[in-house]
């Protein structure tokens, strides 16, 4: 396994872009490995630097009923399982800054959820660990937030981060994505990728028989966000990839079905290539500016 600034370097110069994917949360060893083992075959078909994605926990759930997966020392082995097995980087998720050193040990990439993004103890916890930080935007900040969120990650001495668009709160149990802040996260001076399925949760939409509630989502407008995203020129795509997502145990309807991810993919990559063969604009706007 290559380096961790080895893999940022790989990760901001793939083209047309590369890809973080898994399955929301662990549900099972052998549950894991199988996806895993699928979506690298896919990925290495497709010529996509891949980093395998899941959660070993879910803490942030609407309801406390809520699907958490096995926590962290359980899932961390699995993890580790995965590494040794497909021999591929992890991208997981952390909640607490005493979680970072241990995820650290296993995990490639260390994510840091939405609702947590500008917890400053949290940021620098997760950049002393020396591991590459994703940085999911809040869904209540705007994109300038995360210009001081990569900042806190560099001045705690690591350098390697980036940022993440995943939809913007709108109204009552709704997201939006605005193109807009794919331009905007550029301000942070580092990697954009684009969540293009938590984009699209309608948190706390659906009512659970016998109580509680859980996520909905547009699963069907999946293709359409990701090929926004990618027309945009963001650096790397995550998406949640599930084999059975009608039954997923958390985020189903936002969950892409692995059985659609080859062509899903093969529609963006023509996509990439095609945004990021083009030249820039060099379009001279002051003397319409006020």
């Amino acid at each position: 396994m290559e380096s961790s600034m080895e893999l940022f370097n790989q990760l901001k110069a793939a083209e047309p872009f590369f890809l973080l994917a898994g399955p929301n949360v662990i549900e099972s060893e052998q549950h894991v490995l199988k996806m895993a083992g699928h979506i690298k075959r896919v990925a290495a078909m497709l010529g996509l630097p891949l980093v395998f994605k899941c959660s070993f926990d879910k803490a942030n759930r609407t309801s406390s009923k809520s699907f958490r997966g096995p926590g962290m020392e359980e899932g961390l082995k699995i993890l580790e399982k995965v590494k040794l097995t497909h021999g591929l980087p992890i991208v997981t998720d952390v909640h607490e800054s005493w979680q970072c050193e241990a995820v650290g040990r296993v995990a490639d990439i260390i994510q840091i959820p939405a609702f947590l993004c500008r917890q400053t103890d949290l940021l620098v916890a997760a950049a002393k660990t020396g591991k590459i930080i994703n940085i999911k935007k809040g869904q209540m900040c705007a994109a300038s937030v995360m210009e001081a969120s990569a900042e806190k990650i560099r001045l705690a001495g690591n350098p390697k981060v980036m940022v993440c668009e995943r939809g913007t709160m709108h109204g009552y149990n709704d997201l939006i994505v605005d193109p807009r802040n794919l331009e905007w996260l550029r301000e942070a001076n580092c990697p954009v990728v684009a969540d293009i399925t938590h984009s699209l949760q309608q948190p706390a939409g659906r009512k659970l028989e016998g109580g509680g509630v859980a996520s909905g989502g547009l699963r069907e407008l999946i293709p359409c966000i990701a090929r926004t995203c990618v027309a945009a020129g963001v650096d790397g795509i995550f998406m949640e990839v599930h084999d059975d997502p009608l039954n997923a145990p958390v985020d189903g309807p936002t969950q892409w079905p692995l059985r659609h991810l080859e062509e899903l993919l093969e529609e963006l990559i023509a996509i990439g290539r095609v945004s990021k063969g083009k030249k820039p604009f060099n379009i001279d706007l002051s003397p319409y500016q006020e």
